[in-house]
């Protein structure tokens, strides 16, 4: 099997796709323009990774109540420390930040709707 997408019920769907595409580079792959308007956003690879989606009917996650380590998103950066401060002027707010013994710098942020999001600086790719 191969993965497809991973999906989230959000309160401010047009806000957290502009956020996304905006400041992540994500692109809008298929979108629905009606509720429950599922948007399916891909990468730089034009690979869809993610699903945003706002349900009337179901409870929205309230991420800042959850510790990042219970679930995140995670994309590569190429300069995490550059990244991180782009990101906390858009909008982020910081949680925390591990520099690795093998050179590797992670940082744990949170999107303005307090959903966790890493950024990974990797010396060894996996």
């Amino acid at each position: 099997m191969t993965f497809e997408h991973f999906a989230l019920n959000v309160v401010d769907i047009n806000g957290v796709v502009n956020w996304y595409c905006t400041h992540l580079g994500l692109t809008i792959a298929n979108q629905q323009k009606v509720s429950p308007f599922m948007t399916f956003l891909a990468d730089s690879t034009d690979r869809v990774v993610i699903e945003f989606y706002k349900r009337e009917d179901e409870l929205a996650e309230d991420f800042s109540n959850r510790h990042p380590l219970t679930f995140h998103v995670a994309f590569i950066s190429e300069n995490a420390q550059e990244d991180k401060q782009r990101l906390l002027k858009a909008g982020a707010s910081f949680f925390e930040e591990i520099f690795k013994e093998d050179g590797s710098h992670l940082v744990m942020l949170r999107d303005p709707w307090g959903m966790p999001l890493q950024l990974c600086q990797r010396t060894v790719k996996f």
